[in-house]
């Protein structure tokens, strides 16, 4: 995925299909399937705007909590051996994991950010 829309805080993905010559796409980063489409940019973006629109709409008229993308917590299944590591530097800092992972994650996303 090279592009995302966004908007209100949602996401949708760009694809395009040679075959049917149209571009379409996804909310991403959400449990519920929620797709639009468009024959052109400008209209992809206002067909992603109007999903997300009927998304929060259509939940709010069942009376259920619309899903939100990137809620800021995620399963990570680093291996036994990579595990193991993380908890003992985590304990020798007296830090909990999550904080020494998150950590970590920040200072590999600022050098990648900065290196592009």
């Amino acid at each position: 995925m090279s592009k995302l829309l966004e908007y209100k805080n949602y996401f949708g993905s760009v694809e395009f299909s040679e075959e049917d010559e149209v571009f379409h796409g996804k909310l991403e980063f959400i449990r519920d399937l929620v797709t639009f489409e468009a024959t052109d940019a400008k209209g992809l973006k206002a067909a992603f705007q109007e999903a997300v629109d009927d998304y929060l709409a259509f939940c709010a008229e069942q009376g259920r909590t619309p899903d939100i993308p990137l809620k800021g917590s995620f399963n990570v299944r680093p291996g036994q051996e990579l595990h193991r590591r993380a908890m003992l530097l985590a304990a020798r800092k007296g830090l909990n994991l999550n904080t020494l992972v998150s950590d970590a994650l920040r200072r590999y996303l600022d050098k990648e950010e900065s290196a592009a």
